[in-house]
């Protein structure tokens, strides 16, 4: 039992790095196109408060979110593989 605990904890340790990797990547990736299109349209507002409103909206965007599955899919996959090992 000890090991399955120190291999769950290891787990969410790697998922995390892999989450705020991702995470940070996402963003940075939105930050650049929020530029290259204020860059391209019209220049009603100065490029940081466009750019930031941007963000804001992807803030609450579903892509945002669904980098939460990096913590879903890789627990249901190792639960489904325990079941499937020990009860089939």
């Amino acid at each position: 039992m000890i090991g399955f605990i120190r291999l769950f904890v290891m787990l969410l340790v790697a998922l995390t790095v892999v989450y705020v990797s991702l995470s940070l990547y996402s963003r940075a990736v939105r930050r650049s196109k929020l530029k290259k299109k204020w860059h391209d349209g019209k220049q009603l507002v100065d490029r940081d408060t466009f750019v930031q409103r941007g963000l804001e909206r992807y803030d609450g965007s579903i892509r945002r979110k669904l980098i939460l599955l990096v913590y879903v899919v890789p627990v249901v996959v190792i639960a489904l593989i325990i079941y499937l090992t020990n009860f089939t």
